[in-house]
Formats: structure tokens, sequence, C-alpha cells
């Protein structure tokens, strides 16, 4: 079934100035540039909707949109563009201005998420449909020590034993932000990006780099020159 792409980036990062747009290892568009360079790929994709109050992610955005017209370009409110924005209003906002019934939401600050990614996750996301999933979220397993400061103990903890060996540790799933894929009407009833039973899909190392300050942003590019070139 058909899909379409949320795609919101917004003016005045904090933490890395132009974090969207900036050049990144060669790329003058950035991390913009390299995400709808994968985007347009994805053969089950029918729009990509680019959401910004950002004038050169637009502009980005309208060259792609010349080769590629399934591009489509939304200059967003200023409201919902700061970084007090409200995630909420945001999902209500994302559901409004895209035509398809199913949505996947997925950010440029993931470089190494690729079309191979995308396509395989869209495709187990219809899948699990048909298993009662109601949506699906990317990320990653994690096993590793949670220490939690206001109880001085671990929190992840499933035995008695003090110092487990981390595979006894109690299975978590750290989230990425690479992608959410759901329906409008999950949107609209539960007013999230999810439902009440997301299936996890795991992703690598590599691919799960989710770029959200200049030490980040240093190491993704180091790695892009390193294995992408």
């Amino acid at each position: 079934m058909p899909v379409s792409i949320f795609l919101p980036t917004r003016k005045n990062s904090q933490r890395v100035p132009d974090k969207n747009t900036r050049p990144f290892a060669g790329l003058e568009g950035g991390l913009l540039e390299l995400k709808l360079k994968e985007l347009v790929k994805i053969e089950t994709v029918e729009e990509i909707v680019l959401s910004s109050n950002d004038d050169r992610s637009l502009e980005i955005g309208a060259n792609f949109q010349k080769e590629y017209p399934k591009i489509k370009l939304i200059g967003r409110p200023e409201f919902l563009g700061t970084s007090t924005t409200n995630l909420s209003d945001l999902i209500a906002y994302a559901s409004s201005v895209v035509q398809n019934e199913h949505i996947l939401w997925t950010h440029v600050t993931s470089p190494f998420c690729g079309v191979k990614d995308y396509r395989e996750m869209i495709k187990l996301y219809f899948e699990k449909l048909k298993q009662d999933y109601d949506s699906l979220i990317s990320g990653q397993p994690f096993l590793d020590f949670l220490w939690d400061s206001d109880n001085n103990d671990i929190i992840n903890r499933r035995g008695k034993m003090k110092w487990p060996q981390t595979q006894d540790l109690k299975p978590l799933f750290k989230i990425n932000n690479a992608a959410f894929i759901t329906s409008k009407s999950i949107y609209a009833h539960y007013q999230d990006r999810v439902g009440k039973k997301p299936y996890l899909y795991e992703m690598g190392k590599l691919s799960s780099i989710d770029i959200d300050d200049l030490e980040d942003f240093k190491i993704a590019e180091a790695l892009y020159d390193q294995i992408f070139k």
C-alpha cells in the first residue's frame, strides 16, 4: 500500500548550528541532501513531505523536487518549529499535511538509515499489521547497566544478584528515532506516532547513529568519509 513520508526539519538548532543543512562530508546540502537522496529511491513511497520553517531546507528540497515531483514542500508554522514545540501538536499537524493513510516519520539526523532499511521496515510494517501489531518503531536492543541515582541501584536487574551478567539483565529497546510507521487513524485516536502494540524493528549500531550534538555530527561525518566514500 502507498506510504507518505513525513520529514520535519527546523531552523535554529541549539546544539549544532544549521545541523540539517550545513555541509556534511562534502555534501553541500548536508544531512538533508543525504536523506532525500535515499528517500526518493523507495518505490512504495508516493510522497515525501518536507515540512520546515527553514528557508535553506526548503531551497534544498526545491532542487530535488525538479527531478522528483513526489517531494512536497510545506512551510511549517513558526510555533511548530521551535525547541519548545509540543510534539503532540506536531503529530496532529503531520497527519493533516500527508495524503496517504500510512505515514513513515523519519529524520535527517539518522544519516546511516538508508533505502534498504526503509524498504525492509515498510515491508515488515504491513506484514505485522496482519499479526495485530498497529505500528513500527526502529531502534536497538539494549542490554547494559542502567543506574538510578535516586535509589542508588541498577534499575534493569531481573534477579537478586547485585551485579548480574549483562545477558541476564532485563532486555530493553533503545529508540533510535530513525523511523516511526503507523496509520492516520492511530495518529487521530492516540495523538501519537505509535499505537498500543508497536513492532520493534532492530537496527545495527552504525545504522542507528542519531546526530544530536556537534560531537555526534563530527563522528558521523568521519564514519561517512571512511565507510561510504
